[in-house]
């Protein structure tokens, strides 16, 4: 997929995380991983000046700030980014409205985080997106991320080999998605070829978190 049909599926894929803010937590789910996650993220040891990218409700936001010198978190929906605010609480969260597709860092991280991100991203910006992360990290900064791989029969509107797929909320509207049903040892393959080192480890449930770096170090 290309150009403005592109575009067209990003522009849906914010609208309906707009419109998911109110009930974005009640639809998680089931088994979705979230101690299991928070335990890895934890024992991962985030510390320093910490960038979260598509925060969302703030559901990591608010275990990320206890452990940050600084913290900036990034949403593209501002009912997402009203929610984050609401729930995290904390003048040391600087919280920034943001295209994820176009913002650029004004400084550099110690930590760069995002959770159940990367599989709306769509295949051909990973490269770009992976090297926005690098922009991002300061010297010797790390990565930490969680995601799964569940698309539904119903949400295959375009077939299994598409990374598109179709969402619905309670009143019936439909949105179109990008979701990428990433396999993780093609996943850790795409990242070494990018300069990256990544350990990853995945629950019963299909979902997964990966920790860290730039192969290199700098």
């Amino acid at each position: 997929m290309q150009g403005d049909a592109l575009d067209s599926v990003l522009a849906e894929q914010l609208t309906y995380y707009r419109a998911a803010a109110a009930v974005y937590e009640s639809r998680s789910l089931p088994g979705w991983g979230g101690a299991e996650v928070a335990a890895a993220l934890e024992a991962f040891g985030p510390s320093g000046d910490i960038l979260e990218l598509a925060c969302g409700p703030g559901m990591w936001t608010e275990l990320l700030v206890r452990h940050a010198k600084s913290m900036t978190a990034l949403d593209g929906a501002p009912e997402m980014l009203a929610r984050a605010r609401a729930r995290a609480g904390c003048e040391r969260v600087q919280f920034v409205e943001a295209d994820l597709f176009s913002w650029r860092p004004e400084r550099r991280y110690d930590v760069v985080f995002f959770g159940f991100w990367l599989s709306h991203v769509p295949p051909r910006r990973f490269e770009a997106f992976w090297s926005l992360i690098d922009e991002c990290l300061a010297p010797g900064g790390r990565v930490f991320f969680a995601d799964d791989a569940v698309r539904t029969p119903e949400e295959l509107i375009e077939g299994e080999a598409s990374s598109v797929i179709e969402r619905r909320l309670d009143d019936g509207s439909a949105y179109r998605i990008v979701k990428v049903p990433y396999g993780l040892s093609e996943l850790e393959a795409r990242l070494a070829g990018l300069g990256w080192r990544f350990t990853f480890t995945q629950t019963s449930g299909g979902f997964y978190w990966g920790s860290g770096a730039r192969r290199d170090g700098a």
